[in-house]
Parts: C-alpha cells; sequence; structure tokens
C-alpha cells in the first residue's frame, strides 16, 4: 500500500469514526442504550428479535421487556462499532507491513488506536452491563472522541498538509494551542457527564437558568459522585433537580471559559499575515465554535431536540478536529511534538 493510498484509508476511517461518535450520541440521547440488556447479542441473538416467536422468547428470557425499535437502534450502533474496530484493525496491519518500506510511516499511533478500539469495546459493554453507569458512558464518549482524534492526527501527519515551518509568530501559539486541546477534552467530559445525569434540561432558559433566576437551588457535592456501587439502574438518572442543575452550571461555565479562550486563540491566527493558511484556519475555528455554542443554546431553547443533541456530539468532535489540524501546522513532523505523534 502507497502512503497515498494509506492517507486515503485514514480520512476515510476517520469520517466513519466522527459517524460512530454521533450514532452512538442518537442511541444515548434516545434512551435506547439498554435497548439490548446482554452483550455482545440482543436478548441471546445476533440480531434484534421480531418475529412474535422471537419476542415471546426474549421477553420470557429477560427481566427487561423488549423494545423492538430501540433494541434496532442499538445493535446497528454496535454493528457500525464492530465495523470501525475492523477497519482499525486494517489500519494497524497496514501500517505494521509499511514500517520498513517508509521511514516516515507512523506506527505507534495506529498501534495505540487499535488498543484503544479494544478497551471501548469493553467500555461498550460495561455501558449495558452495569446499567449505563454515568462514568462508564461518559468514558465510553471520550474514548470515541479520543479514536476520531487519533485517526485525523494519523491522517495528517501521514498525508503531510500544511508540513512546512510555520513562522515564529505562529510557533510560539503551540503550547496555548495544546492548553486549548486539554481545556476542550475536559469540556466534553463535562458535557458526557451532563448527557448521561439527564442534566442537559437542568437549566430550561438562557442566559439565566430557571424561572428567571441565574443561580437556582444546586447541589454540587451529590451531582459529581463519580460511583455508587453496583446494582443501580441509570437510565433516565437518579439523581434531584438541584444536583441536575449543578450539573449544567458547571458545563455552561466551562463552555464560557473555552469559548473565551478558543475565541483568543482565533483572534490571533485572524490577526496572522496573508498567507500561509493561518486566516483559514481562524476563519475555521471561528465557525466551529461559533455552530457548537449555538448548538448548546439550541438544545435548552428547544427542550433537547434530538437532532440538535446529535449534532452538539459531532460538533464538539469537528472543534477538536480543527484545533488538531491546528496543532499538525505548528508542528512539522519530527520537530515540537511527543515521538509517538510523529
Amino acid at each position: 500500500m502507497s502512503r497515498s493510498s494509506f492517507s486515503r484509508l485514514s480520512l476515510f476511517v476517520t469520517l466513519f469514526g466522527l459517524c460512530v461518535v454521533m450514532l452512538g450520541a442518537y442511541v444515548r440521547l434516545s434512551d435506547a442504550g439498554l435497548g439490548c440488556p446482554d452483550w455482545p447479542g440482543c436478548y441471546g441473538q445476533l440480531v434484534a428479535p421480531s418475529s412474535a416467536e422471537a419476542v415471546d422468547a426474549a421477553n420470557a428470557g429477560h427481566n427487561r421487556p423488549l423494545d423492538t425499535a430501540k433494541a434496532w437502534k442499538e445493535m446497528v450502533h454496535r454493528y457500525f462499532a464492530g465495523t470501525l474496530g475492523l477497519l482499525i484493525l486494517a489500519i494497524a496491519v497496514a501500517a505494521w507491513r509499511r514500517r520498513h518500506r517508509d521511514p516516515e510511516q507512523l506506527l505507534a499511533v495506529p498501534l495505540i488506536l487499535l488498543a484503544l478500539v479494544i478497551f471501548q469495546a469493553l467500555l461498550g459493554m460495561w455501558t449495558v452491563t452495569l446499567q449505563v453507569k454515568p462514568a462508564i458512558v461518559t468514558a465510553h464518549l471520550l474514548g470515541g472522541v479520543l479514536t476520531v482524534s487519533l485517526l485525523w492526527w494519523l491522517t495528517l501527519r501521514q498525508a503531510g498538509w500544511g508540513a512546512s515551518s510555520p513562522p515564529g509568530a505562529q510557533r510560539r501559539l503551540r503550547p496555548w494551542v495544546w492548553l486549548g486541546i486539554v481545556l476542550l477534552l475536559l469540556q466534553i467530559s463535562l458535557g458526557g457527564w451532563t448527557s448521561t445525569n439527564y442534566a442537559a434540561l437542568g437549566c430550561t432558559e438562557f442566559p439565566t437558568c430557571y424561572a428567571g433566576q441565574w443561580w437556582p437551588a444546586t447541589d454540587f457535592p451529590e451531582a459529581f459522585v463519580l460511583w455508587r456501587g453496583l446494582g443501580i439502574n441509570y437510565e433516565f438518572g437518579v439523581l434531584d433537580s438541584a444536583a441536575r442543575t449543578a450539573i449544567h452550571l458547571t458545563h455552561r461555565i466551562g463552555a464560557l471559559l473555552v469559548l473565551l479562550y478558543l475565541g483568543v486563540l482565533a483572534w490571533q491566527l485572524l490577526c496572522s499575515p496573508p498567507g500561509g493558511g493561518w486566516r483559514g484556519l481562524g476563519i475555521a475555528l471561528v465557525l466551529s465554535l461559533a455552530l457548537q455554542i449555538s448548538l448548546g443554546i439550541s438544545n435548552v431553547l428547544g427542550g433537547l431536540p434530538l437532532p440538535v443533541a446529535v449534532a452538539h456530539n459531532g460538533g464538539a468532535v469537528v472543534l477538536m478536529m480543527v484545533l488538531l489540524t491546528l496543532l499538525h501546522r505548528l508542528s512539522p513532523r519530527g520537530q515540537h511534538s511527543p515521538a509517538f505523534l510523529g
């Protein structure tokens, strides 16, 4: 396989991975995470039961009544996730075979991806067997974001887009971009915690929270208990309104901080001299940031419409991809980046 073919494969798998992340968000947000109460099958079958006999057998053998629509949503997500795992395996095999023919072939990133997707499968299993425990579901979401991010980074590094050394003014932005990536990851974690605790509507107004109040009753100690033991069904949440409001307000504050930080970073790019594509990256950062904030506000004002909520998950990944593209442009191969990143 040539380098260009490997780059095209990486790009395809990246886009496929983004679809899997959004499909997972759709399953979670449509309350289908427990559509199949067992794993890896669904009520003991490889497909969701549909015939009358199969439905009767499924209901007789499990405590949870079958909801065929939810079961199919969950199984389709599993099929897509399994396909993504096989594609990442293909990338790892191709990278291993190319390691001697191409001295610039990245090997560590594909191997890390392979390990990550295996761990993602375990998290997917635990999501079901531990009854959508928020800590597990949030970790599963983060694993999906990291998977797509590493696939995009692999695509960028192997394709060599914008590989020339940046001017000194832009080069000084590198540590600030790293900090932006960390802040965004923390905000995505907060978003996952908000979603998995059913706190997306902990505030029903914007910019105020509830009944015209900026800061209604909250319960922060209860809101951020990461582990509550086993045997608890977390479907539809277990927190009271004060704890859910605390989570939602924390997510809002995090969004404001990320908006301000990445807004300043985008301004620095927009003020760059013409040429080199830096202004274009600044525009991409502004647009993706504005889209993500707009989707978040629309979720509150619209009462969490499913298409908007799913798009909000995808928007977070796209924003991360923009930051990684900027980091790639600021880090020529072999310089200023950890060895395993290329």
